[in-house]
């Protein structure tokens, strides 16, 4: 190549093509930004009317906001929304399963990709138990979040100390599965 001749760009790496609710939430992100474009271009041409910015007595874009709707905005602006509520689930856990439930089994993680929540419980009772609830459990996040943001709820036994000496420990062996899985 010649040094007058420009390289070529290398294309960014596309991902799986967004579908469904995530294609509607890109969808109204461009347009809510592309309203606001429109919105701050008309702004500066009227202000460049009256002769440049101005500080007044009334709200315009240069106001502090208000820590909740700074947040929120940052949400809608970051498409976190579904981490978001997932994690204000997280936070509800008693109310939703009950406080029986809740003693014995806490949500660990929520994996957005594959949109599964990770419960870990203190007991391979109580583990089966939510593992039969886990339907009935689907439906009410679903219900709570919107459709599709929770599909599987993945239960976790406790998980136990490794008994790494002892005279029944065989080589090989992590202790005691029956009790601690």
């Amino acid at each position: 190549m010649s040094e007058n001749t420009p390289e070529p760009k290398p294309e960014p790496a596309k991902g799986p093509e967004p579908s469904g609710v995530d294609l509607a939430r890109v969808a109204l992100r461009a347009a809510k930004e592309q309203a606001r474009a429109r919105g701050d271009a008309a702004r500066q041409k009227k202000q460049a009317r009256r002769g440049g910015l101005r500080s007044g007595a009334h709200a315009d874009g240069r106001d502090p906001m208000a820590l909740g709707s700074a947040i929120n905005r940052l949400i809608t602006e970051r498409g976190w929304e579904a981490p978001a509520a997932v994690g204000g689930v997280m936070g509800r856990w008693p109310q939703i399963v009950g406080d029986d439930l809740a003693n014995h089994c806490v949500p660990e993680k929520y994996d957005e990709d594959e949109r599964v929540l990770i419960v870990r419980c203190d007991s391979t009772a109580w583990a089966t138990n939510l593992r039969l609830l886990a339907p009935q459990l689907v439906a009410r996040l679903n219900e709570d979040l919107g459709h599709g943001t929770v599909r599987l709820i993945k239960v976790l036994g406790p998980g136990g100390p490794v008994q790494r000496f002892g005279p029944l420990r065989a080589p090989g062996s992590t202790g005691p599965g029956d009790t601690y899985g």
